[in-house]
């Protein structure tokens, strides 16, 4: 029983709570409406940016418009057709119009205009500036490395005859038309601004005259210098056939000058350069000229040598007052013939008993191991001009040293023609000037050849203009156009006979290789019979060939032997 009033006071604090919590729960129901945040009828940001950009293109789409019905010289293709591709910026408005105005009215615009300028449009605004400053570089770039390259030249251009050509603008046309459409479509909005100033630009400012079409390169740029290993026979130039002349130079008056003849000789009349500049010293080397010889290989130019050696050896030798130097010592009015004799170290002058003969002329060319001793009745006894390489001369002191030639021939009155073949002899003549020894033994002390104080005025270098103009019209070998291009070059003998006839009004060659060399020995001084070996680096054959024919011609006289039952 006592239970009973417990379960009633429970009962009775309930009935306070329920009111309290349906009240609650009213109130929630009432105010939850209000938590709930209704759908927002304003644009968002994505559709504010996307109405703004299409109110933009509408409004440009006017103004472009608005312009082309301002032109009356547009077609209504063009005013109303749809602006779906950018337009090129190396072409202006105003030569637009100026091209339709010199339309006829009513007619349509070449198919062939409308193509390429199709190509050219599939390219985005910043792809086409790419590709026009690419080109545009490609076109200015010759004409810079020419300036670099110049360094002085007269106007000096220095093209291979087969020279690179810059890609034509065709190329670059068909390069643009390679691009996939959806790199211009995706270009297309973020280019509308830059096609509306573009527009306007070329409608304020004149159109520039395009640049001049450009000359293929002349030459490498200075930091890439020509290297022989580059060309697979031998770089022939624009200026191969340009050389340095001597505008002093005196002219002959022997009335049976050799000059002459070649003046006459439909052979040699477009050959022969009589007034040629023959010998290099301090006035003929410079910036200019470096920088024109160096196309070439030595001996015939400067290619691969050190300019700081060259110049350093060339300084030092005085301006030759007079390259016809021989001419220069007539009397003035003279005219007497100067002659010559020109001996070489052939077998065939063995037991020829012409030494006095050779002797009896006004001057004797002799060439690197002349051996006299012993031989004067065959190859006599004087001596004018000894011609050489820096090879030659101390191959031939080391090989005939024992027979008698341990020093090149002295004497007041011998001049020295030296052949410059390439470094080596740059830096022996060096060692020669500043009486040094080189390192190479084969070499030796140069100063030792020489026996007495030499005497620049006596000592001669061979210009490489004039040794190129040897080898390019007399003695242009098919070595050249093979592989071994690099290592020919004419015989020294070679070398010193085409020089005599640049000084001498007649010339007599003994000892030079002729018909039926077979039947001598090597050399005259042989001890036992050698044969002659035709090595690589010469050719031989077109030296007797060409020796044969000059003598034919009347040009020089060529001491055969014919065979007899002697011999």
């Amino acid at each position: 029983m006592r239970s009973c009033p417990r379960r009633l006071t429970r009962l009775s604090r309930l009935g306070q709570v329920w009111p309290l919590l349906v009240a609650a729960l009213i109130f929630f129901l009432l105010t939850l409406p209000s938590f709930i945040k209704e759908p927002s009828m304003k644009p968002s940001r994505y559709q504010y940016i996307q109405s703004t950009e299409q109110r933009f293109r509408d409004l440009i789409q006017k103004t472009i418009m608005g312009w082309g019905m301002s032109s009356p010289a547009k077609s209504a293709k063009e005013t109303c057709a749809p602006d779906t591709h950018p337009r090129p910026t190396a072409r202006s408005a105003t030569e637009s119009r100026k091209t339709e105005a010199h339309r006829a009215p009513g007619t349509a615009s070449p198919t062939s205009q409308e193509e390429e300028t199709a190509k050219v449009d599939t390219l985005p605004p910043r792809g086409q500036d790419k590709d026009r400053a690419s080109s545009r570089t490609e076109a200015l770039a010759p004409q810079s490395e020419d300036k670099k390259t110049a360094g002085g030249r007269e106007a000096q251009k220095g093209r291979l005859t087969s020279a690179r050509t810059v890609m034509p603008q065709s190329k670059v046309a068909t390069r643009a038309q390679r691009l996939s459409p959806g790199i211009r479509e995706k270009n297309v909005t973020t280019g509308s601004r830059a096609r509306t100033t573009a527009a306007v630009q070329a409608k304020k400012k004149p159109p520039l005259a395009a640049p001049p079409a450009p000359s293929p390169s002349p030459t490498m740029p200075r930091s890439q210098r020509l290297k022989a290993a580059n060309f697979k026979s031998e770089p022939r130039w624009d200026f191969e056939e340009k050389y340095s002349l001597d505008r002093g130079s005196l002219q002959t008056t022997c009335p049976d000058s050799l000059k002459t003849r070649a003046a006459n000789s439909s052979w040699l009349q477009n050959l022969f350069l009589p007034n040629l500049t023959l010998f290099l010293d301090s006035r003929h080397f410079n910036q200019s000229e470096w920088n024109r010889l160096e196309h070439f290989a030595p001996p015939f130019g400067f290619m691969e040598l050190n300019y700081s050696l060259v110049q350093k050896v060339v300084s030092r030798f005085p301006p030759v007052p007079q390259q016809q130097l021989l001419l220069a010592g007539l009397p003035t009015g003279s005219t007497r013939c100067v002659t010559c004799a020109v001996v070489g170290n052939g077998g065939i002058l063995n037991n020829s008993h012409v030494g006095q003969e050779i002797d009896s002329h006004d001057y004797v060319f002799r060439l690197s191991g002349a051996v006299i001793k012993g031989y004067e009745q065959d190859v006599g006894t004087r001596t004018s001009f000894y011609g050489f390489t820096a090879f030659s001369l101390t191959q031939s002191l080391l090989i005939l040293g024992s027979r008698g030639f341990r020093h090149v021939p002295v004497g007041e009155d011998i001049r020295y023609l030296h052949f410059l073949e390439g470094t080596r002899d740059y830096e022996w003549l060096e060692a020669l000037l500043l009486n040094q020894t080189l390192q190479r033994k084969s070499l030796h002390r140069p100063q030792e050849a020489f026996r007495e104080a030499l005497q620049l005025d006596r000592y001669l270098l061979l210009h490489p203009d004039f040794l190129r103009y040897m080898k390019n019209r007399f003695l242009r070998s098919k070595t050249l156009d093979g592989s071994h291009w690099r290592i020919y070059r004419p015989t020294t003998g070679a070398l010193l006979l085409l020089t005599a006839l640049h000084l001498c009004d007649k010339v007599s060659a003994y000892g030079f290789i002729t018909e039926g060399h077979e039947r001598f020995s090597d050399h005259y001084y042989d001890k036992s019979w050698k044969r002659v070996v035709f090595y690589i680096n010469h050719d031989f054959k077109l030296e007797r060939a060409v020796w044969k024919h000059l003598h034919d011609e009347g040009i020089i006289w060529l001491y055969q032997r014919p065979q007899t039952a002697k011999n």
